[in-house]
């Protein structure tokens, strides 16, 4: 798993948890002396890295969980989570396309916007992670469908940097629309430092520093090269000048070789252990 993909599953966690605390409802079904409760409704629209750790989660809080996603190469594995596939005919391949959503037909879009619809006005939850790299996020949820979903719902749009996949997202803003709480947060790795940074620093390999041990790593490059030019520039009978030249070489190439060395057990400090 690379970075960026380690960082969507913490962003698809968050925002089931977040949308969690702002549903007026539980998630789990419940059964209660005053009688049964329904689980929630939770609609993920797009099943990459996020949306899939999206639905892992909401199906862990015991709630009744659709996906969509326009690549139907993924309907196994979220069934295998034991979400429902939504599905449109007729989608553009997005096999190429690292995850991410790729640019569909006018006639696809108009299925896909019906269907969507259908599947939000009986949602509690809409977590939306679809995202075409270099572009605008893909519109989804239009205000019409908004007009017309559940009061109390929660939609927690992971696109809101590109635009948003709600028309009425705010990036990094909760909002109030008719009842509907929207909220636009594309920054939720940055309420899990922790992991966060285990994961971003766990994927680093040994041959690039922390900026600290670059730069020393650099300078002492530099004191080696000198040190070779002073000495290949020095009289045969200058036997200071090719002293101190041969103990910088020394000393530069340890602080070198050291320097790999510390760096590379400090990364390996962060990486899993493998299960027995």
């Amino acid at each position: 798993m690379d970075v960026l993909s380690s960082q969507a599953t913490i962003a698809g966690y968050k925002a089931v948890l977040l949308a969690s605390t702002h549903l007026p409802k539980f998630f789990p079904m419940l059964t209660t002396a005053a009688g049964s409760i329904p689980p929630a409704k939770v609609l993920i629209i797009g099943a990459g890295v996020a949306g899939l750790m999206a639905i892992a989660t909401a199906r862990r809080l015991g709630g009744v969980v659709e996906a969509f996603d326009t690549r139907p190469a993924v309907k196994e594995e979220v069934k295998s989570l034991g979400a429902k596939f939504v599905e449109v005919e007729g989608a553009a391949d997005a096999s190429k396309a690292g995850g991410y959503a790729v640019e569909q037909t006018e006639e696809y879009k108009q299925k896909q916007s019906e269907l969507i619809q259908k599947h939000a006005l009986a949602s509690d939850v809409i977590v939306t992670t679809a995202q075409i790299p270099g572009r605008k996020a893909p519109l989804l949820i239009s205000t019409e469908t908004l007009n017309n979903m559940k009061k109390g719902s929660v939609i927690v749009d992971l696109a809101s940097s590109s635009g948003g996949n709600c028309e009425m997202t705010k990036d990094n803003a909760t909002i109030d629309y008719n009842g509907i709480t929207i909220i636009g947060n594309s920054n939720l790795p940055s309420t899990m430092p922790y992991d966060a940074s285990i994961e971003v620093i766990s994927k680093v390999p040994s041959i690039l520093h922390t900026p600290l041990m670059s730069g020393a790593n650099a300078i002492h490059g530099v004191v080696i090269v000198g040190a070779v030019i002073v000495m290949g520039l020095a009289d045969s009978n200058d036997y200071l000048s090719l002293v101190l030249g041969f103990i910088a070489v020394i000393l530069g190439t340890l602080n070198v070789v050291g320097g790999f060395v510390v760096t590379d057990r400090m990364l390996e400090m962060f990486k899993k252990k493998p299960k027995s």
